[in-house]
């Protein structure tokens, strides 16, 4: 297996309470889609009535709640250009 840097955990309870650590950009998010970048790479939440309860800048914790349908990873070496919410959690 291919060296892992970084940390990413992600704990999902009853499908509507989602606690992400590692998260170092939020690229976009509305009600059915929160997309963000972790220390391992793209994820993209999906589901109904999300929303960000609570997110800490200096650790990289993010709390997501809703009716959540999906967790979608993408690719760990692909990184898009930061966006200014993501120059924050640099």
């Amino acid at each position: 297996m291919a060296d892992i840097q970084g940390k990413h955990s992600a704990i999902l309870e009853n499908r509507s309470r989602l606690t992400l650590s590692g998260v170092t950009d939020v690229d976009s998010f509305n009600e059915n889609a929160i997309a963000l970048f972790t220390q391992l790479g793209e994820l993209t939440v999906r589901g109904h009535e999300l929303h960000i309860n609570e997110m800490s800048v200096e650790s990289g914790d993010m709390t997501i709640e809703g009716d959540i349908s999906a967790l979608v990873y993408g690719d760990r070496d692909s990184r898009k250009k930061l966006t200014p919410l993501g120059k924050l959690f640099k």
